[in-house]
């Protein structure tokens, strides 16, 4: 992993977040923290993540973090 952003959906009391990150073979993997890093979607695709995250109404948090 080189990088990842943190994304958050804002509709419950404590915001929900997911993480959107790069994967050692190029894809982009979504995992859950709360699920103890499970992964929730993948693709080859940064945008195809991007409009997964965006459906659920989450919303990505100011920034990039890198590694």
């Amino acid at each position: 992993m080189q990088w990842y952003e943190i994304w958050s959906d804002e509709s419950f009391e404590a915001p929900y977040l997911l993480i959107l990150s790069d994967s050692e073979n190029g894809e982009f993997i979504i995992t859950d923290p709360k699920e103890n890093g499970k992964i929730v979607f993948r693709t080859s695709k940064y945008e195809e993540a991007k409009l997964w995250l965006l459906e659920d109404e989450y919303t990505l948090v100011d920034g990039r973090m890198t590694d």
